[in-house]
């Protein structure tokens, strides 16, 4: 009996030095409890504690699609090309349009005024002087003659408005069709050929009657009428300022003219 307690002894001895001994090296114990966790889960729980993650080790990892910001252009601005920027028709104009009233409302404004920028919606363009006039500087002479003229013949029709101008109401203005001739190039010093009208006539209330004033003459550019000429084609001296074309008593009347 002592000697079986003795080698009991032993055994506990050995096998708890045995224990420590493998303690000491940094060993671990494995466990597999119930819930399923051991080495492989252990390892997993490992993984997410560094990662954030609750992706398996060896996973691919799921790709978020980027997003993507798409720029809207705004829309394309819509340039307004002048009518004298463009080329010439053969197109005879009609005598009153929706363009047309407007531009006569505007030069009747420029006269009640006297604001020549007022008028120039009515007055030919620039651009299309300068297709028109085979001369040297068309654009300047359009500047300091044509232009010129206006300026001076719309101070003097707004004289004949009397005292009280803003009183004087527009009536009507007559285009006389019958009139429109086609003047062609070569003639008159021109490149480009053009229909003209003279002695349309503008016709207004004031004071109680009825008087009106010609138009020395309407050149057509693209199948519109444009005022070239207000008080006269022709200057009778260089040095005339102001003309006002034909002012009568009633609307008047337009005669013909083979005028440029």
């Amino acid at each position: 009996m002592a000697a079986d307690s003795r080698r009991r002894r032993l055994w506990w001895t050995a096998a708890l030095v045995a224990v420590l001994v493998v303690l000491a090296a940094g060993g671990a114990l494995a466990f597999s409890p119930r819930d399923g966790s051991g080495p492989g889960h252990g390892a997993a729980a490992a993984h997410r504690h560094r990662t954030g993650t609750t992706r398996p080790p060896g996973a691919v990892p799921t790709t978020v699609p980027s997003t993507t910001t798409t720029t809207t252009a705004p829309p394309a601005t819509t340039t307004t090309t002048g009518p004298g920027t463009l080329p010439q028709t053969p197109t005879l104009p009609p005598a009153s349009d929706p363009q047309f009233n407007a531009e006569m409302q505007d030069l009747w404004q420029a006269v009640v005024s006297d604001d020549v920028t007022t008028a120039l919606p009515a007055f030919f363009p620039q651009g299309a002087y300068v297709q028109v006039k085979a001369i040297g500087d068309a654009a300047a002479d359009y500047e300091d003659r044509i232009a010129g003229e206006l300026g001076e013949d719309l101070a003097a029709a707004h004289a004949l408005l009397g005292a009280d101008p803003a009183a004087a109401q527009l009536v009507a203005v007559s285009v006389p069709e019958q009139y429109a001739h086609w003047v062609a190039p070569g003639t008159c010093y021109n490149a480009v050929g053009y229909w003209e009208v003279p002695n349309s006539r503008v016709v207004f209330q004031s004071g109680g009657a009825e008087r009106s004033f010609g138009i020395a003459s309407l050149i057509s550019w693209r199948g519109q009428w444009y005022v070239v000429h207000l008080g006269a084609v022709v200057r009778p001296t260089t040095t005339t300022r102001g003309i006002v074309d034909d002012p009568a008593t009633g609307p008047g009347y337009s005669a013909y003219s083979s005028t440029c």
